[in-house]
């Protein structure tokens, strides 16, 4: 459990300066440039990743299981993932998904945890489920909070260079499904060994 708690530390913990110390990032930025910046955050990010993933697979191997849930919250798992590629994809193509959702990033990753929680109900929720996915939700709603304030305070919010346009929409949804099914069908049983429909 040690290995997932550390790269949940390091993952979530470097995507978090911009909400506990915008103004420590600023200066960091300013003293050192934004290419060092990027250098190391993605240094932390990667080995925090990396973490993430070897800490979950070893304590899948010894779950320590904490809740159960009825067999259908599979279903409702699924339902809630059909738009996470979609925004996912909404994210880097501006768009009316992306001014609709304003950041569909942060909703991806709120959905993509939830669903992830409520699809324990064939071998249970266990500890490790709930810091990954759980950490991942809330880490998602803090960051919300805080670009909301920023917005707020007004600092305007980060746009993709991509220009605008109705097809960033069709390509953002048609693509964002084509994705979803690819992962259930195929990708998640291989990269992750799980069958999300058993």
């Amino acid at each position: 459990m040690i290995p997932l708690i550390l790269g949940l530390v390091l993952f979530l913990g470097v995507h978090s300066i911009g909400i506990v110390a915008p103004a420590a990032r600023q200066r960091w930025i300013a003293g050192r440039g934004e290419g060092a910046y990027k250098g190391l955050y993605s240094l932390v990010a990667i080995v925090g990743f990396g973490l993430i993933i070897w800490g979950y697979g070893l304590a899948r191997e010894t779950p320590v299981l904490l809740y159960s849930l009825p067999a259908g919250m599979r279903h409702l798992a699924a339902l809630l993932m059909l738009p996470v590629f979609v925004l996912l994809l909404a994210a880097y193509l501006p768009g009316r998904i992306q001014r609709r959702t304003r950041h569909p990033m942060l909703l991806a990753v709120k959905l993509w945890a939830l669903s992830h929680l409520l699809a324990q109900s064939v071998t249970g929720g266990s500890l490790a489920d709930v810091l990954l996915f759980g950490g991942f939700l809330a880490w998602a709603v803090a960051d919300r909070i805080a670009v909301r304030r920023r917005e707020a305070a007004g600092h305007p919010r980060a746009v993709p260079a991509l220009p605008a346009g109705r097809a960033n929409d069709a390509i953002a949804l048609i693509g964002g499904l084509a994705l979803y099914a690819v992962f259930v069908f195929w990708a998640h049983a291989a990269l992750i060994g799980v069958r999300p429909f058993g």
